[in-house]
């Protein structure tokens, strides 16, 4: 099996454009996508912004009940359901659980043994920003 890489950190915010502009600012990162809630958890106002380094995949999360904060991370790997057994021996809280296919990146979550979610995901997350094809293609339009 291939070495599992890094490729994804998620932060909860309640300002979600302002923490954005702070990495971009700070760090030179770039936004490659941006999303609004389609769900009625929270304020529309809030949206995931996601920004990378050409090599992470940043997304800053709306808060809502979540503390600020890291929130969870994500791993590229080859095959995640035999990481998910791996994770599962090595004393993971959950077994693999498929994530929603509504424009996440990742298709399955574990939780380590002090209840960290952890991502996986083949195709890994995007460092490049959304064409106007692939913005039109999400959103349905």
């Amino acid at each position: 099996m291939a070495q599992a890489k890094i490729r994804h950190i998620a932060i909860c915010s309640k300002d979600t454009r302002k923490l954005a502009d702070f990495y971009i600012n700070t760090f030179g990162m770039t936004q490659v996508m941006e999303q609004t809630p389609n769900d009625d958890r929270g304020p529309t106002d809030q949206r995931a912004i996601y920004v990378s380094d050409g090599y992470i995949n940043l997304a800053i999360l709306p808060a809502r009940d979540n503390p600020e904060g890291i929130n969870h991370f994500g791993f590229q790997v080859d095959d995640p359901e035999a990481v998910a057994r791996a994770g599962k021996d090595a004393g993971a809280q959950t077994g693999i659980a498929p994530r929603p296919r509504d424009g996440r990146y990742a298709e399955f979550r574990i939780h380590d043994p002090v209840g960290t979610g952890i991502d996986l995901a083949t195709a890994g997350w995007a460092t490049e920003p959304e064409t106007a094809e692939q913005v039109a293609a999400r959103v349905g339009h």
